[in-house]
């Protein structure tokens, strides 16, 4: 902790837009950019055309780190140097690897590269390392759901979700009517979160510690500031009738589309949330069994016993960011709730593709608070075209000294900051 207040401290002297730039509010791009946000709420386009941008980070100075998949994959390092909103500096922090997570933790900055952890030490105030990668995390699985994102706690313990690798543990991934296996093997190595110390080198999933299972791909992962617990979102399984549907005799093309839910859950240690067993159903409300393990939709069985999501959202909106806002910006029922980022869907045929928005779902502890809302939206523009050219898909979420929020979109490439005043658009 010793070095994390040494880093913010130092920091702060490298940044002329903490230093001067506070008292001079930067004015929001037109039209916020091309996204929508509730009253109050205005954006600037932060950074444009930073390939394969999934999650990022914000130092104490206002540096912006953000992780890229894709050939020109690792971290790239932003900087505002004048306050404005934009940034004017961009340096590559690290390269030659796929990444999806990063952090700032006890002066490192952790990433990963679907198959590990690594740590590069940080200079404060620098937007380059101060040396060599550590490897922390080595030999996790890779494959199917293969992004490793993970979050840290205070005392260093580092929870990462090892997605599956298959749709729903059947023999035959994805086949017409095959069984799942039973009971599913894949449950001991994927489909759930691990533990390990941030502060030692060289581990391996066999060394860490099985927290939580039964979660197909907990992409969202993060610590509520709060009370230090652990929150996760859950990626719903695909397929599940109609045309190129595993059980077509079984479900509808509509009901595919609509189920299962997107879920977000509260996980303790020994948390069992169903999968593959079990999918969440939009009809019954609740957890039910997956037709590989004989379900049609309606029966409960075994998963009576797992542990239901604190919230549900639309099927297959693909939630990908999950934070919990503690600035003093925004209003202060933000503080009340947790912000998500889908990535949008590419499987509600034949109704149109949604998600591709950040919401603000409202807690009340570990309980929902009210209905979810659309907090900003417009990054897609051809919603039954979800993965054509030009449609922003937001996947990362940070927030930055000032209060503000960041929002990052992998498929252009864009970084928004949102800022709150009474009046926006000033």
């Amino acid at each position: 902790m010793t070095r994390i207040l040494r880093y913010a401290a130092t920091a702060a002297v490298f940044s002329p837009a903490l230093l001067f730039g506070q008292s001079k509010r930067a004015k929001c791009d037109a039209n916020n950019a091309g996204i929508t946000l509730p009253a109050g709420f205005c954006a600037t386009l932060f950074a444009d055309s930073v390939p394969g941008a999934r999650h990022l980070v914000v130092a104490p100075n206002g540096d912006v780190f953000v992780s890229a998949q894709g050939k020109s994959g690792g971290i790239v390092a932003l900087r505002d140097a004048d306050g404005d909103g934009h940034a004017d500096s961009r340096v590559k922090f690290a390269s030659g690897f796929n990444s999806s997570e990063v952090a700032l933790f006890d002066g490192y900055l952790y990433t990963e590269t679907t198959t590990g952890v690594l740590r590069f030490p940080m200079k404060p105030g620098s937007l380059e390392p101060a040396g060599r990668a550590d490897t922390v995390v080595k030999g996790l699985p890779d494959k199917g759901h293969f992004n490793k994102t993970f979050t840290i706690a205070r005392n260093g313990t580092i929870y990462l979700n090892v997605g599956s690798r298959t749709n729903s543990c059947q023999k035959g991934d994805r086949a017409e009517g095959s069984p799942g296996i039973d009971p599913c093997t894949e449950l001991e190595t994927r489909g759930g979160i691990w533990t390990f110390n941030a502060r030692k080198l060289g581990q391996t999933e066999q060394a860490g510690r099985h927290f939580a299972r039964g979660i197909r791909n907990a992409v969202g992962i993060t610590i509520r500031p709060t009370d230090g617990k652990l929150w996760t979102t859950q990626h719903g399984r695909d397929q599940l009738g109609g045309v190129g549907g595993s059980w077509p005799k079984l479900f509808t093309q509509d009901y595919s589309a609509e189920n299962p839910a997107e879920e977000l859950l509260q996980v303790k240690r020994g948390d069992d949330f169903g999968w593959p067993y079990c999918y969440y159903s939009t009809e019954v409300k609740r957890l039910v069994l997956a037709p590989e393990y004989g379900g049609d939709g309606k029966k409960v069985g075994r998963c009576a016993n797992k542990k239901q999501p604190v919230a549900v959202f639309p099927a297959h909106w693909a939630p990908n960011a999950l934070f919990f806002y503690t600035g003093g910006m925004f209003p202060e029922r933000y503080k009340s709730g947790a912000f998500i980022a889908f990535h949008g869907s590419w499987n509600r045929a034949p109704l149109p593709q949604g998600g591709f928005n950040v919401v603000f779902q409202p807690l009340h502890g570990d309980r929902v608070g009210g209905a979810y809302e659309i907090f900003a939206s417009g990054f897609a523009t051809a919603l039954n075209q979800s993965r054509s050219r030009g449609n922003a898909r937001p996947t990362g979420l940070a927030q930055g000294p000032d209060g503000a929020l960041y929002i990052a979109d992998d498929a252009t490439g864009r970084i928004w900051k949102v800022v709150y005043s009474a009046s926006s658009n000033e």
